[in-house]
């Protein structure tokens, strides 16, 4: 294993202490390449099981190209996208050979370019039929549930279904999240981390739901690990993103659940999820960004057709173990209502009984086959940043990897860069010194998190980044005629949130880098277009930052692996002052390692340290300073 954890840092075979900071790749490794999944293509998914992700997040011919690219702007680190639907979409435990094949080679490529890597088992909203990605299509008929009258319920809110290119009301971007509280996504993820206290009726094979949901996604991940075993720049496994909790610890009747004033497009509650997923009108809130915050604007009634989405004969699980039933009038009543929130007489904490379980066996299976396997977590990043509690029982080696988001900026598609909205105290924040202060508060609070759990971990922000069709598209023309000016708003908003990651002294994952992104379809997913390189602006291959966006924001000098303590990192985009700070150990026998990328100095630049002897690799756009005596030191940069 090429790195190795020790306690709130990374150690590399040195014992310098090493940055990650990378990008996810790739956005569109959510979806298909063949047949093309991109989700503006219409589809009712019924070739699921012939399809195939192998050149997602590109061709292994490509790969020279956008590794040299992102090994360039300073990057060692990826985090790689997998899907459960990638690996067995035929069936359980028909594996796809050929998907593993080309990850077990586009790995080992990223290995000759030194990329740290840790695999991302990515899913959004469980799958690609419920508006997302993630989970195969027979998990559904498993359980009962027949995926192709999910939109006819409003079991799922899917663009493959609903985006109209000339009314673009009925599928506004981000209004897939909102699937997190329909019937499917619900359902799901209430059965896969909770199936035996909530569905102990549900058995598939003899096996409970969710230990038979749990076992082949366990088994899924461990055909990737198999492949990689070998790959020391492979260093660890992440859990799953952005776990849901489904209904678990949420009041049938949506009672005391804050955070359905947040969701965007029809608030669903538990209650009316389950009854409009099996056949019946409901009367739904409907809720739009309105200046700084989320209301509701109209209420509709859903599903009046009376479609269900069970699978014909099955009876609705949730009916069965007794969560509602009809009452004498044949109307839908709520039998109980603190189903999902008390189990036996105790109050549920889906992190502590759940989520940390789950975590336990994911580890378990991971290890089993590359024993000294890094994993890293998710849960809840606003409950860490608001300081709230979260009782997790974790295993050792572990790496919390929370997500952190410009909330306002990506609901609103506009740099919220002098007036925002503090997601934590509910409250406006105007100025651009006060903004960046929220950011950098925010990202305290994570990494203080960390330093709580077993002594101390590190952190790895797994996710933020920067939606770059801010202003309905605007920089794509300015972009034609010109380049320079295009991206000036978006380098000022990427450059507030790496001051926060640089004063946290936080290693990082972008979201993110798809290589067939486009003007038009953004990373081929749902709308979203947060790729920081497009072939749109690709104007001269032969250039190495063709195709960049932005690069400015994102491409930045920072330490890379330090011989001590790092202290304090800042860097004045403005006058191009880079300061470093760190406590050297001698008996580090390697050298302190600063990456200075030429986009910044394209005169070239002055190096000042407090002692030491400098090495300039002015070729990769690396510094080298190897110090003689212990203590705090200083590297300062100034631009020519």
């Amino acid at each position: 294993m090429a790195l190795k954890i020790k306690k709130e840092w990374f150690i590399d075979e040195k014992g310098r202490i090493v940055l990650l900071r990378g990008v996810n790749l790739g956005g569109s490794s959510k979806v298909p390449v063949t047949p093309n999944g991109a989700t503006h293509i219409k589809t009712d998914f019924s070739d699921y099981r012939d399809v195939s992700f192998v050149g997602h997040p590109f061709p292994i011919k490509e790969a020279d190209e956008h590794y040299k690219r992102l090994k360039h702007w300073g990057f060692n680190c990826l985090r790689f996208l997998v899907t459960w639907e990638a690996i067995e979409h035929q069936g359980p435990k028909q594996y796809d050979k050929e998907y593993l094949d080309y990850v077990e080679e586009l790995l080992k490529i990223a290995e000759s370019y030194g990329f740290y890597t840790y695999i991302d088992p990515h899913q959004d909203v469980w799958s690609r039929m419920t508006g997302g990605d993630g989970a195969p299509s027979w998990t559904f008929e498993k359980v009962g549930l027949d995926y192709t009258k999910f939109d006819a319920s409003e079991a799922a809110f899917i663009m493959q279904y609903r985006y109209d290119p000339e009314d673009p009301k009925k599928y506004p971007p981000m209004y897939w999240v909102g699937n997190t509280y329909r019937f499917a996504n619900g359902s799901m993820w209430t059965l896969f981390f909770g199936g035996n206290d909530f569905a102990p009726s549900l058995k598939i094979e003899g096996v409970n739901v969710q230990d038979y949901l749990q076992n082949h996604f366990f088994d899924a991940i461990k055909q990737v690990a198999l492949r990689v075993k070998d790959n020391p720049y492979v260093i660890g496994f992440e859990t799953l993103n952005e776990p849901n909790e489904g209904w678990i610890g949420k009041y049938v009747d949506g009672s005391e659940w804050k955070g359905i004033s947040e969701v965007l497009g029809y608030a669903f509650t538990p209650k009316n999820a389950m009854l409009t997923g099996a056949g019946y009108p409901r009367t739904v809130g409907y809720r739009e960004v309105k200046r700084f915050g989320v209301k509701e604007t109209r209420r509709d009634e859903l599903n009046r057709d009376k479609n269900s989405c069970w699978l014909e004969g099955l009876e609705d699980i949730w009916k069965k173990e007794g969560v509602w039933d009809l009452d004498d009038n044949g109307n839908p009543i709520v039998l109980n209502n603190d189903y999902f929130v008390i189990k036996n007489g105790k109050k549920i904490d889906f992190c502590h009984d759940y989520l940390s379980p789950f975590i336990k066996r994911y580890t378990e299976a991971v290890r089993s086959v590359i024993t000294n396997a890094i994993i890293f977590f998710e849960c809840s990043s606003e409950s860490m940043m608001k300081g709230e509690p979260l009782h997790l029982d974790l295993p050792n080696n572990i790496v919390n990897a929370a997500h952190w988001y410009d909330v306002a900026t990506i609901g609103t598609k506009r740099a919220m860069i002098k007036a925002n909205f503090n997601i934590i105290t509910g409250k406006p924040v105007v100025g651009k010194k006060n903004v960046q202060n929220m950011f950098n508060s925010q990202l305290e609070n994570i990494r203080s998190f960390s330093k709580s759990i077993h002594g101390g971990i590190p952190t790895l922000i797994g996710e933020f980044g920067l939606t770059y069709d801010i202003n309905k598209k605007e920089a794509y023309e300015i972009f034609k005629t010109e380049p320079n000016q295009a991206w000036k708003t978006h380098v000022k908003a990427l450059n507030l949130y790496y001051n926060a990651l640089d004063i946290n002294l936080l290693s990082s994952t972008q979201w993110n880098y798809t290589a067939d992104n486009n003007n038009v379809w953004g990373d081929l997913w749902n709308l979203e277009d947060l790729s920081i390189f497009s072939k749109d602006q690709q104007i001269d291959p032969a250039d190495i930052n063709s195709g960049g966006r932005a690069i400015n924001g994102f491409c930045r000098p920072h330490f890379i692996r330090c011989a001590g303590i790092p202290l304090k990192m800042e860097f004045n985009i403005k006058d191009g002052t880079f300061n470093f700070e760190f406590d050297g150990k001698t008996s580090i026998q390697a050298p302190t390692i600063i990456y200075i990328p030429k986009i910044h100095y394209p005169n070239g630049y002055e190096i000042n340290v407090s002692e030491g002897e400098i090495k300039k690799e002015e070729d990769i756009q690396l510094v080298l300073v190897k110090i003689k005596e212990d203590g705090v030191h200083t590297i300062n940069i100034t631009r020519i």
